[in-house]
C-alpha cells in the first residue's frame, strides 16, 4: 500500500469511527431531545478548541459475537480543549455506540484522560449516558469502574471532577459521579439509579416510573445528589462554564481574579434594599437579596439551589475575587439546621477549602431543627460534619451575623471558635444560648406563674433578656465579635478583610487524615 492509499485508508476509518452509532443512532437520540457525545463536547469547550485522543481504540472481547461488532471508539469519546482559554480534559460516553456500555478499553480510556487530568492539573468535566457494564465482557466491566473510582478518589481535591448526567446512568456506575465534586443533571434526561424500575419491578412487583425514581428534579429536590438542574442541554452547558469560573485548575492554584469589578446592583444601604431586613425581628426575609446586596454585579452562584432550601450555598465574587457562601435562610424553616443542610453546607465548605477559596458565612438561625425524626435521622452525626468542616477548613473565614445566632448554631456557623478570621455582627444580631421567649420561660418561671398578670409579666421578662443578652455587644466584649458595623458597610469590611488574609498560612498537627463523622 503506498503512501497515498494510507492516507486515504486513515480518512475512511476516520471518518466512520467520527460518526459514533452511524447516522440513523445520531438521529434516535435527536429525536428525544439529546446532541451526541461530540455535539455535547464542542458545545461545552471554546469555539473549535478540542482535540481527541485514542479516536482508534477499540475492544478486544471476541465472545458472544463481539469480534465481529466494530464499536467507534469503544463508546466513549475523550480528548482536551479549553472554556473560557483555560485547559479542560473531558470524556463523553457515546450511546450510540452499543448503548455507551463500558468495557475494559472504554474505561481505559477515560482512565487515561482522568490521569492525564491530575498530571496535568486541569479540571476533569466527565458526560455521563450509559446503559451500564458491557454484559459481554463479565468482571471486566466491574474491573473498570473500580479503576474509575479509585482515580476519582484519588484526583478529589486536587483537581475539580464535574459530571453531567445526560442519559442513563445505573448500578454502580452512578458511584463515579458521586465521588465528584459536582453533578449537573438535565429534565427529562437524567437517570441515575442503582436500582432501575425493572429490577424493583422484578424483585417487589411494584410499578415505579423512572423519572420519580431517579430522575434530574428527584436528585436535584429529594436526594441531593445533583447540585446544577438544567431544563434544558444548552442551559447545563451554560452552568458548567459559568462554575469553572470560579474555580482554579487545581488546588495548587488560587482561583481566578476577575478584572471587571462591578459594584451591586441595589447595595446594601440603598433605599430598596433597606427594606430587606425586616423591622420585625421574627419576620421572614431571602438571605439571596442580602448576599446580592453585597457581591459584585450583585451575581449569586447557586449551587443545590432546590435541596434542602433552609441552607444557601453558592459561589460569588467580592472586589473580583471568588469566595464560597454559606448562609441560613430565614424564608425556609425559619433557617434552621437539619440532617440535610449539615450535610449539604458541610461538603460545600470542604470543596472550597480544597480549592483555595474563602468561605462567607451569614447566620440568621434559632438552632437546630427539633423533633423524634431528625434525632433518629442522626442530626447530632450529620450536625458534626458541620462543626467538622468549618474546624478543619484553612482558607480565609468571614462570618456576618445578620440576626439570630442561638445555642450550638452559633458556634456551628463558623463562629470565631471554629477559627473564623473575622466576625462582623451588624447591630440587629442576637447572639444567645436560646431566644428571648423561650429563656424568659425558663429563667424567670416562678415569677412569671406566681404574677397576678403572668402574660405581662412574661413579655416584661422576654425584654429584660433581650436588652441583656439578645444583642450583639456581650460577645463583642469578650472578643467573640470583631466589629459591629451597619449593613452597609458590610461589603467596604469584606474587601479589606480579604485583602489582609491573603496571605493566611495553614497550620495543623503532624496527621495522615482527620476522621470526619461521616
Amino acid at each position: 500500500m503506498n503512501i497515498k492509499d494510507k492516507i486515504n485508508d486513515f480518512v475512511s476509518r476516520a471518518s466512520r469511527l467520527l460518526k459514533g452509532g452511524g447516522e440513523a443512532s445520531i438521529q434516535k437520540q435527536k429525536k428525544i431531545g439529546k446532541l451526541n457525545a461530540r455535539e455535547r463536547i464542542d458545545n461545552i469547550l471554546d469555539l473549535e478548541s478540542f482535540f481527541e485522543t485514542d479516536l482508534f481504540v477499540e475492544h478486544s472481547v471476541k465472545d458472544f459475537g463481539m469480534e465481529s461488532k466494530k464499536l467507534a471508539g469503544d463508546g466513549v469519546v475523550t480528548g482536551f480543549g479549553k472554556v473560557d482559554e483555560r485547559p479542560v480534559a473531558v470524556f463523553a460516553q457515546d450511546f450510540t455506540v452499543a448503548g455507551g456500555s463500558l468495557g475494559k478499553a472504554h474505561a481505559g480510556k477515560i482512565v487515561k484522560i482522568m490521569d492525564s487530568a491530575g498530571d496535568m492539573g486541569i479540571p476533569l468535566i466527565g458526560i455521563n449516558d450509559s446503559g451500564g457494564a458491557r454484559i459481554q465482557e463479565g468482571v471486566d466491566s466491574l474491573c473498570g469502574y473500580g479503576d474509575i473510582f479509585y482515580r476519582n478518589t484519588q484526583l478529589s481535591g486536587v483537581v475539580p471532577q464535574l459530571s453531567v448526567i445526560l442519559g442513563p446512568c445505573a448500578g454502580g456506575a452512578v458511584y463515579s459521579p458521586a465521588l465528584t465534586d459536582f453533578v449537573f443533571v438535565v429534565d427529562r434526561i437524567s437517570n441515575m439509579f442503582i436500582t432501575g424500575p425493572q429490577v424493583i419491578k422484578s424483585v417487589i412487583g411494584e410499578e415505579i416510573d423512572a423519572e420519580s425514581l431517579g430522575g434530574a428534579k428527584t436528585h436535584a429536590e429529594k436526594t441531593g445528589n445533583a447540585h446544577f438542574y438544567a431544563n434544558t442541554e444548552a442551559e447545563a452547558f451554560e452552568q458548567i462554564r459559568e462554575l469553572l469560573s470560579y474555580l482554579p485548575a487545581n488546588s495548587s492554584e488560587e482561583p481566578p481574579v476577575s478584572k471587571k469589578i462591578d459594584p451591586p446592583e441595589t447595595p446594601l444601604g440603598h433605599p430598596e434594599s433597606r427594606r430587606v431586613l425586616p423591622n420585625e425581628r421574627k419576620k421572614p426575609y431571602d438571605v439571596k437579596d442580602i448576599i446580592r446586596g453585597i457581591v459584585d454585579g450583585s451575581r449569586f452562584f447557586e449551587v443545590q439551589e432546590l435541596f434542602a432550601k433552609n441552607i444557601v450555598i453558592g459561589f460569588a465574587r467580592i472586589s473580583g475575587k471568588p469566595v464560597g457562601i454559606i448562609a441560613n435562610q430565614p424564608r425556609v424553616l425559619a433557617g434552621v439546621l437539619d440532617v440535610d443542610a449539615s450535610d449539604k453546607a458541610a461538603r460545600f465548605i470542604r470543596f472550597c477549602d480544597s480549592f483555595n477559596i474563602p468561605l462567607l458565612t451569614f447566620v440568621d438561625t434559632p438552632g437546630y431543627l427539633p423533633g423524634v425524626d431528625q434525632e433518629h435521622s442522626g442530626i447530632i452525626r450529620h450536625g458534626a460534619k458541620l462543626l467538622y468542616s468549618y474546624s478543619e477548613a484553612t482558607v480565609p473565614k468571614f462570618t456576618v451575623v445578620m440576626r439570630k445566632a442561638y445555642g450550638g448554631a452559633y458556634i456551628a456557623m463558623c463562629s470565631r471558635h471554629l477559627g473564623a478570621n473575622m466576625v462582623i455582627a451588624w447591630p440587629t444580631a442576637e447572639i444567645a444560648v436560646m431566644g428571648p421567649e423561650g429563656a424568659a420561660n425558663i429563667i424567670f418561671r416562678k415569677e412569671i406563674t406566681t404574677s397576678d398578670d403572668p402574660e405581662k409579666t412574661r413579655q416584661e421578662k422576654v425584654r429584660e433578656y433581650e436588652e441583656k443578652f439578645a444583642n450583639p455587644y456581650i460577645a463583642a466584649s469578650r472578643g467573640y465579635v470583631d466589629m459591629i458595623i451597619e449593613p452597609d458597610k458590610t461589603r467596604d469590611a469584606l474587601i479589606k478583610a480579604l485583602e489582609i488574609t491573603k496571605t493566611k498560612k495553614a497550620s495543623a498537627y503532624n496527621r495522615r487524615h482527620g476522621n470526619l463523622p461521616l
